[in-house]
């Protein structure tokens, strides 16, 4: 979908996450990470994070400052946001999507799906439905999210299908 004029552009790393409003697209690249992306219709604001891990591991019990990594503590980060923003998240419209196999070849304890499954289980415990996923097999997905629009672009590489052939997907 082409850029409207005067919109920033973010781009994800993992462990990052971002909300904005209208003037806002946002991009990532996923293998085994997992995003999860909240869309406001009437509010035209939403957000996307990029986490690694399903949780941390808790060693000393000592308290920390939310990390983006982990899937709960990214969850609780766009939360935060969006009743700092005045809305709530059942309001939202929410999807899921990587978690892809990097390997091609099944791996024993494969990150991917425990990120999937930590991310759906978490959006069940807050009572938040997913609209859309599209998450595991194998490779990676270009992940693009038009914050003025609600449009989600996906493209998804798998390494062992056809050359040349693309899997891609427009949801909106």
């Amino acid at each position: 979908m082409r850029k409207p004029e005067h919109i920033i552009e973010i781009f994800l790393q993992p462990g990052e996450l971002y909300f904005g409003d209208r003037y806002t697209r946002i991009r990532t690249l996923l293998g085994s990470c997992v995003s999860i992306v909240m869309w406001h219709r009437e509010a035209l604001i939403g957000g996307m994070c990029h986490y690694m891990l399903p949780t941390r591991k808790q060693h000393d019990g000592s308290p920390h400052q939310p990390d983006g990594r982990y899937a709960d503590e990214a969850l609780y980060m766009l939360l935060n946001e969006i009743k700092e923003s005045g809305t709530k998240a059942r309001e939202y419209r929410i999807s899921l999507f990587g978690g892809g196999n990097m390997f091609g070849r099944p791996v024993r304890y494969e990150i991917g799906q425990q990120n999937i499954e930590a991310g759906l289980a978490l959006l069940t415990a807050h009572r938040l439905p997913c609209h859309a996923t599209h998450v595991g097999g194998e490779g990676h997905r270009n992940l693009i999210f038009d914050i003025w629009s609600g449009h989600i672009a996906l493209r998804h590489v798998n390494p062992v299908q056809t050359p040349g052939r693309r899997n891609e997907a427009s949801l909106s």
